[in-house]
């Protein structure tokens, strides 16, 4: 042959290569007849690959399953098991010529290399043979039968059998948690009995489909979590669900003769999330919390972060308050009887233990109603913002309305309650739930829930007769009208004092209740009026003994801070806007209309506030341990700060700022985030105090500008003492700088000028690039702290005051670290912020607090450059 041919030859062969080369490296994704997928083998879902199939071991296991996992993921995560009550023995090393095929009767079958079946499927009697399996883009196995047909493309079949019917432990998108009653199916989730055992364990999530349908966890025979009812937007005990839509999630519950299901969709392909029931409450993240857990995969951070589990409180116990009683976490001890109850064991109850739960002071008044017809004297209290109780033996009525079953309960002498069945308002979609006996497993949240309508005798609603009523409503609209007033004289008082001000300072501008903060684009509409106790000034006098120096706490910008202690013995912090104060009205306002909204266990309690005096005050919970800068700095307490101490403060801040960021019902900046505005309970649990300088943002939000910079310089972020913009990454910045503070037990600044480093976050930086991070810890530890907790903390800490916003991490993200165990794999901090340069300006704008009783709950400002 002559050397063009064979070139041209050479040529045409590479070419036929190459258009076959993208077939053959075309991963497979089907089980056909006679090709069975063998233990050495994998399947990936042929459109996005998102999925794969194959056999597997779980870490320290001798076992292998055939399980699906994600495919791209770093970290195998397996979400469905096929033999998970019957593994193959050996590992799945050893199981190279197991099988997972298709049979004749069209089900799944494993086997073992010597061809014993140790699992299969159902067969479909129905399906017509032969079948294919087919690993698809969502995560389901499907078997199809050979009825099919070539269209446009795509193969069109009778299902036989699919995994979506048949989940282990997780609910992914699409996936249905319920009842199908049509088809037969209880579509439950069953926990691993262990991280290297995937076998069922005790713990289930299931639907109960009676009254109206719920879910439950069970650990064996004992009800450990309940979600409460759909009602039409969410589960009622799972209030925090409407904050998903922003991420792109929806969700769906059917509720028919057909089916009672719940399934969940996420829009954004790009967001991977999963539903996950865990016997443990750790997986993924050592240590997490609750037995169903909802996990996001951070893509920067190559790890899972846990977004959401249950149960996560004490009220989340099923029914700890018993029959009638309500479970507020807000409140201690957080059980109480619904009014016009009494507790059935006050003995019981004396020792917090509200189980037998609360009976009638008043017996009901049945008789008018049920014998004669007519009304009964009985009425409905209303219980607001609640999870409603057990709906299991509930009556649900989707033809009426509130009215209709308001008198429907007033003439069943048995009915107990009545509340709406559906909240959205849309058309043919009303109803209401009626119980009967005792109401279980009763809850109530700040801001979320719904009413409750429960039955109470005449005597305990204080209505017994026509005459009453009518006085009653007299009251009622003088108390309406007294209130107006007041509200009016408080808002005039607030107008007056702004007009005032602005004759001294240009510029300023007039407030109004729920408006705008004089910077537009910096604050957003407050929305809500005042929901704070308002105290006259004489019995905040009292409670401070005349605001008496031996009462003094401390002082800071805004004035001198007290401690009280109100008539029903209740201890509080008085915090005073002084008319010397260099702080205002708008501080004082901005610190009322936000955190009188925020309720969570790291955040400090805002009790109430007067105007009646010469001084603007606010009342907090008081805190035994002082603030954490009393602790930490130059002084012997920071003795009583062992590690495990300063690990659990570090933990809770972040929960604080998380909730802040992501979970409250409003997004707050806090702008002025530093170690003595981190408050300490007499347990050393961290309380995040001082929101004068907070800021609320948008959903749409990313970061905002401003011309007013506030904030104490060494917590600031670069950004925002430099150019005025503060964002979510602002607070972040500031905890870094309190994480680095903590594990030294020295301030940011001022400190390492002598070695050439200008701050304390260049020289952590520096030393842990060469290795000596440890070298950092505070000598008051005396060596006693464990090194890769303290490792952790301090690459956290680093990656959280990098300069640049975006190199950051999210509080989500930052908790997510923390619960890791796996330092190694933490990102390697960039150059903090400052490194190469000083503060322009000392901070000077507040005084030395008298660290012996309380800290100060100081407001420090820099006004615009």
């Amino acid at each position: 042959m002559p050397p063009t041919h064979r070139l041209h030859l050479r040529l045409a062969v590479g070419i036929l290569l190459l258009l076959l080369l993208p077939a053959a490296s075309r991963a497979r994704d089907t089980i056909a007849p006679g090709q069975p997928l063998r233990g050495n083998e994998t399947l990936v879902s042929s459109g996005t690959g998102t999925f794969a199939l194959g056999f597997f071991s779980p870490p320290d296991s001798n076992n292998t399953y055939v399980g699906i996992w994600y495919a791209k993921l770093p970290v195998r995560t397996v979400v469905w098991v096929a033999n998970r009550a019957a593994p193959l023995p050996g590992a799945a090393a050893h199981n190279a010529g197991a099988t997972l095929s298709v049979t004749a009767a069209c089900a799944l079958a494993v086997a073992s290399a010597n061809g014993t079946a140790v699992w299969s499927s159902p067969s479909s009697a129905a399906a017509a043979a032969p079948c294919a399996a087919r690993i698809q883009d969502d995560g389901n196995l499907v078997v199809v039968s050979d009825q099919q047909q070539q269209q446009r493309g795509g193969r069109v079949g009778r299902v036989a059998w699919q995994g979506f019917d048949h989940p282990t432990d997780t609910l992914l998108p699409g996936m249905r948690l319920g009842v199908d009653f049509a088809a037969g199916l209880n579509m439950t989730l069953t926990a691993w009995a262990s991280p290297s055992d995937p076998s069922p364990g005790p713990v289930v999530a299931a639907m109960a489909t009676s009254g109206d349908p719920e879910v439950f966890i069970w650990n064996g025979a004992t009800k450990v979590w309940r979600s409460g009812p759909w009602d039409g937007v969410q589960f009622t005990g799972v209030p925090d669900t409407v904050t998903y839509k922003s991420l792109g999630f929806s969700f769906r519950f059917v509720n028919n003769a057909q089916e009672a299901t719940y399934s969940f969709q996420v829009r954004d392909p790009s967001i991977v999330t999963r539903l996950v029931v865990n016997g443990t409450g750790g997986g993924a993240g050592a240590g997490a919390g609750g037995l169903m857990q909802r996990w996001t995969w951070l893509e920067a951070a190559g790890a899972w972060n846990l977004y959401w589990y249950a149960p996560k409180d004490q009220c989340d116990a099923v029914s700890p308050c018993g029959p009638n009683g309500v479970c507020d976490t807000n409140t201690v001890p957080p059980c109480r009887c619904l009014r016009g109850f009494v507790p059935r064991s006050p003995a019981a109850w004396a020792l917090r233990d509200g189980r037998d739960g609360c009976a009638r002071a008043t017996p009901l008044d049945c008789g008018g109603g049920n014998r004669t017809g007519g009304s009964s004297d009985d009425g409905f209290a209303v219980l607001a913002h609640a999870k409603v109780p057990d709906t299991t033996e509930a009556v649900v009525d989707y033809g009426s309305g509130l009215e209709e079953c308001r008198r429907r309960c007033l003439r069943n002498c048995s009915c107990t309650a009545y509340a709406n069945a559906n909240l959205t308002g849309e058309p043919g979609r009303r109803g209401c739930v009626m119980w009967t006996g005792g109401l279980d497993d009763l809850r109530v949240y700040p801001g979320y829930g719904q009413d409750l309508y429960y039955r109470l005798a005449a005597a305990d609603l204080a209505s017994t007769s026509k005459s009453k009523k009518k006085i009653n409503i007299v009251v009622a609209i003088v108390v309406s009208i007294t209130a107006l007033a007041l509200l009016l004289a408080v808002a005039g008082f607030f107008i007056w004092r702004e007009k005032k001000t602005k004759a001294r300072k240009p510029g300023s501008s007039t407030w109004r209740a729920g408006t705008r903060s004089k910077e537009g684009s910096e604050g957003k509409d407050h929305g809500d009026d005042l929901e704070l106790p308002i105290y006259d000034y004489e019995t905040i006098a009292k409670a401070t003994e005349n605001f008496s120096t031996e009462n003094k706490l401390g002082e800071g910008g805004f004035g001198p801070v007290y401690k009280g202690k109100l008539e029903d013995g209740q201890e509080i912090a008085v915090k005073t806007l002084s008319r010397t104060s260099t702080q205002g009205l708008e501080e004082f306002k901005n610190e009322v209309l936000l955190i009188a909204k925020l309720q969570h266990r790291n955040l400090v309690r805002l009790i109430g506030c007067s105007i009646s005096g010469p001084d603007k005050i606010l009342m907090y919970e008081y805190m035994e341990n002082k603030s954490l800068d009393c602790f930490l700095f130059g002084t012997t307490k920071s003795k009583l700060l062992d590690w495990t101490t300063r690990y659990s403060i570090i933990e809770g801040i972040a929960r604080g700022l998380l909730y802040l960021h992501q979970d409250s019902r409003y997004r707050i900046i806090h702008r002025d985030l530093k170690t003595s505005n981190i408050l300490l309970d007499k347990d050393m649990t961290p309380k995040i105090s001082d929101f004068g300088m907070a800021r609320m943002f948008g959903n749409d939000d990313t970061e905002i500008n401003t011309l007013r910079v506030v904030g104490t310089y060494g917590y600031m972020a670069p950004e925002y003492a430099m150019d005025g913009v503060f964002s979510v990454k602002s607070d972040v910045f500031s905890f870094g700088v309190i994480v680095l503070e903590i594990i030294t037990g020295t301030r940011n600044r001022g400190v390492y000028s002598y070695s050439g480093h200008l701050n304390l976050l260049a020289h952590a930086w520096s030393l842990l690039n060469e290795g000596k991070g440890l070298d950092l810890v505070d000598e008051n530890l005396n060596g006693s702290f464990n090194s890769d907790e303290v490792l952790k903390c301090l690459k956290v800490g680093l990656l959280c005051v990098q300069e640049n916003p975006d190199d950051r991490p999210l509080m989500s993200q930052v908790l997510m670290m923390l619960a890791s165990t796996d330092t190694a794999s933490l990102p390697t901090p960039k150059q903090p912020g400052f490194a190469a340069r000083r503060a322009a300006a000392e901070d000077t704008s507040w005084s030395k607090p008298d660290c012996s009783v309380v800290d100060s709950m100081t407001i420090t400002m820099v006004e615009g450059r």
